[in-house]
């Protein structure tokens, strides 16, 4: 059995002076690859080929990542955060360019042909979701499904590749997990003002909220002072807090199906952080 040591085998890639000096990456997607790395090991015939798959998966991932932190104008002056815009792009570019060579060099052409039609629907899912987003037509509702849905779709092209019951219960799980991930980082989210727009909270709030409420939201200058009354009001932190418990309850009955004594213990101790941090503040819960 292999054991994880994907961001170390990943590091080779991604750590270069140039980079670190000018720029900053995104945060490398560890729980998404600690689970396809245990997934795919749970099959004899592609346990030796894990790390290959899930190393190539995370490059790939970090690419997407890190061509979604380029700014949208060019129109940068100043020369400092020109040049880290454009080592944005070359390390998108780079980041895709090896999770190619990785498995072309070794034959996995399937491989390389799952990943990319992968590759196309997440840029499908986000020009959906940034249309909705523009045409102030996202409802909190599908700000999960569509960010759960383009943080998976690399990870679900290995559906096809899994056996068993695995290759069944890998979606639900997957999906569950990010899910969780999710709601836990719109929790802490929601206490930086800043990062306030296009939140879960705000579209709750344009979904919910009065005229003169969403004209608030929709200004160019955050009133910080209103939007945190924005968010006592409609219970913001609350309902995050409550979702997470249900969701968090439902993935520990997603993996309790599991065949694998192994592989439940593994995605247990995984999930166990999301159980722990939402039993920690049953106050807040019991706010709803």
């Amino acid at each position: 059995m292999n054991s994880y040591r994907i961001p170390e085998i990943a590091k080779q890639y991604t750590e270069y002076d140039m980079i670190q000096i000018h720029t900053d990456l995104p945060d490398f997607p560890e729980l998404r690859t600690r689970l396809l790395f245990a997934f795919l090991n749970e099959n004899n015939k592609l346990s030796s080929l894990s790390e290959l798959f899930t190393v190539a998966t995370a490059l790939v991932q970090l690419g997407l990542d890190t061509h979604d932190l380029v700014t949208a104008s060019n129109e940068v002056k100043e020369k400092k955060a020109s040049r880290s815009r454009q080592l944005k792009v070359l390390a998108g570019d780079y980041f895709s360019a090896r999770f190619y060579h990785l498995l072309a060099k070794t034959g996995q052409i399937d491989m390389i042909k799952q990943l990319s039609n992968a590759i196309c629907e997440v840029n499908r899912l986000k020009m959906s979701s940034y249309t909705k987003m523009k045409q102030l037509k996202l409802t909190a509702e599908d700000y999960i499904h569509l960010s759960v849905e383009i943080k998976s779709q690399l990870f679900l092209s290995f559906s096809e590749v899994m056996y068993g019951a695995n290759k069944q219960a890998w979606p639900e799980i997957l999906r569950g997990f990010v899910r969780c991930e999710l709601l836990f980082t719109e929790i802490f989210r929601i206490e930086t003002i800043s990062k306030f727009k296009g939140s879960w909270g705000y579209w709750h709030i344009s979904q919910n909220g009065t005229r003169e409420e969403r004209k608030l939201l929709q200004g160019e200058e955050v009133d910080t002072t209103k939007v945190r009354t924005l968010l006592h009001k409609y219970n913001i932190s609350s309902q995050l807090y409550q979702l997470l418990n249900i969701q968090s309850k439902q993935l520990q009955d997603f993996v309790k199906k599991l065949e694998s004594d192994r592989l439940q213990s593994e995605l247990f101790h995984m999930g166990e952080p999301f159980l722990r941090w939402a039993g920690e503040h049953p106050k807040v819960l019991e706010e709803i």
